[in-house]
């Protein structure tokens, strides 16, 4: 798929739809996300107009209805999207973190090799996560992702942690035995 350029606009109000789907698990109505992201609802439906062109949202119909994100979206933003509930492990200084899992792997910054940062959102807690220790996170279910680094910092109203990406791998298929 080729990278879809998208205003720093488009993709807030995509983010929020994103969030709000992934969280709802049902199509988001354009108030929702205009509240969300602080605009007035007539924005919010022109840029939907722009953003279903880019068959990155469908409209729902109905008085359920609303916007959902297609698979697109999910890409365009490059969130890995996780069937619910991914167990996707968390090791903190090699420990496994038992009451951690991985709810979204942000590698936003990746094309910036010398910012290679990814943010892990957790479920759970992210206070044990201290600056410098090292986390290795993954394998996740569709890309068998794995990325390990330090932390260099972390949100804890939202339960991110900000890696400092050492290594990221992704194993190449292996042939069945």
């Amino acid at each position: 798929m080729s990278s879809i350029e998208l205003t720093a606009s488009q993709k807030t109000i995509l983010r929020a739809l994103v969030d709000l789907y992934t969280q709802r698990e049902s199509a988001v109505k354009g108030e929702d996300i205009a509240e969300e992201v602080d605009r007035n609802p007539g924005t919010i439906r022109n840029q939907m107009q722009s953003l279903k062109a880019l068959q990155l949202v469908e409209g729902v119909p109905g008085p359920k209805g609303g916007y959902k994100p297609t698979t697109n979206a999910f890409e365009a933003l490059e969130i890995e999207q996780m069937d619910r509930p991914a167990n996707v492990d968390v090791y903190l200084n090699g420990e496994l973190i038992e009451e951690a899992n991985v709810q979204d792997i942000d590698l936003s910054s990746v094309h910036h090799p010398e910012l290679c940062r990814a943010e892990i959102q957790l479920r759970g807690s992210v206070r044990d996560f201290h600056e410098g220790d090292s986390v290795s996170v993954g394998p996740t279910p569709i890309s068998k992702l794995v990325v390990e680094g330090s932390v260099d910092g972390k949100d804890d109203a939202h339960n991110i942690v900000i890696l400092k990406i050492d290594d990221m791998t992704a194993p190449a298929e292996e042939p069945e035995h």
